[in-house]
């Protein structure tokens, strides 16, 4: 098990292969990292035993910014007439795990193989679990089964609690019909990403206060509202009708970089297409002046060395407001419903 896999959006791989190979340079794991264009995958592949165990305990897969899953394991050959008895003998070294995800990539061949998988599922589970090697504890890791095709799978394990959400990483979110764009699937998909559930009722609590910069038509502020946030939408275009009758959103026709609020809000939130180096001084002034207490915002990408200019924008907020004297929680992830970009969540204390 000394290969490390990790899922990606495709188009993606070489982000990951940067940040994975400078979080193994920090640790000291020696090994190489390897993608294919548009694979929607990258494997980084250890050269001592116990390199994949050793990098994926001591680096939080929550902190990671392009990955969208990790495993560690080997690619098993499966004969079409005995799958599950050859994944069983691969399974010998490995240890009894507490759930069972089956994966593919985020391709169109990995689509294909979706209905193979859900078929399949049902009888593996039962052998596993007649085998003694699948048992219903939280505490053990999940195996995680990746197909590559109906005759290769890449048999790995990763911790419950340090791996991603979801299957292959990718939420199951239904779009809501009342909101204006899909785009609101973002902030959705940010909030289970940054915050956990069980602060939402405290920290997107009704009557809190927001401010949606480059709003309209309104697919963010719709999640705001949906909570009862009472919202300041900046944006000179048209926002949808149905979240003015809300009664809850005050539309101020403005350019969003130049708004400043009258007093201090709970949040503030942006997905303005422009240069991502504009859009993160223009975070660490919302932070460093106190005018909210927590933010959600998109950092539009270059087309090359991405991995690179975001930790040169996150490195330059973070000593920005350090200078200031403050103490603020940085995250960033490229979720799923991200495109050419990633969404940072920032945090005073």
């Amino acid at each position: 098990m000394n290969t490390l896999l990790l899922h990606c959006r495709p188009g993606f791989e070489s982000e990951v292969c940067a940040e994975i190979s400078e979080q193994a340079a920090r640790l000291d794991v020696a090994g190489y990292a390897k993608a294919k264009p548009n694979s929607a995958y990258a494997e980084f592949i250890c050269s001592e035993p116990g390199g994949a165990e050793h990098l994926m305990r001591r680096v939080r897969f929550n902190q990671l910014i392009f990955p969208r899953q990790w495993a560690r394991g080997e690619y098993v050959e499966l004969p079409e007439n005995d799958r599950i008895g050859v994944l069983l003998e691969s399974l010998a070294n490995y240890p009894v795990c507490g759930s069972l995800w089956l994966e593919v990539f985020d391709t169109n061949e990995g689509k294909e193989l979706s209905n193979f998988c859900r078929k399949f599922e049902k009888p593996l589970r039962t052998a596993l679990i007649k085998a003694s090697r699948l048992q219903d504890d939280p505490k053990r890791p999940r195996l995680l089964l990746t197909f590559r095709s109906g005759r290769e799978a890449f048999v790995g394990v990763a911790e419950s609690n340090n791996s991603a959400l979801w299957p292959m990483g990718i939420p199951r979110l239904k779009f809501p019909r009342e909101a204006p764009s899909r785009s609101t699937l973002k902030l959705e998909e940010a909030w289970h990403h940054f915050i956990p559930r069980d602060q939402w009722d405290q920290r997107l609590a009704p009557g809190m206060t927001a401010v949606d910069l480059g709003a309209a038509p309104g697919g963010w502020t719709w999640q705001l509202v949906n909570r009862n946030i009472k919202v300041t939408a900046v944006d000179n275009g048209p926002m949808a009708e149905n979240l003015m009758y809300s009664g809850l959103v005050d539309h101020q026709r403005a350019d969003g970089f130049a708004f400043k609020p009258r007093r201090p809000v709970n949040w503030m939130v942006c997905d303005i297409v422009e240069k991502p180096a504009r859009t993160a001084a223009m975070i660490e002034t919302w932070l460093g002046e106190g005018w909210c207490k927590e933010a959600v915002v998109n950092l539009k990408l270059p087309m090359k060395q991405r991995y690179a200019e975001v930790q040169r924008l996150l490195a330059r907020v973070d000593e920005g407001l350090k200078a200031r004297g403050l103490k603020v929680s940085i995250a960033c992830k490229q979720l799923y419903h991200d495109r050419e970009e990633v969404t940072c969540h920032l945090r005073r204390l």
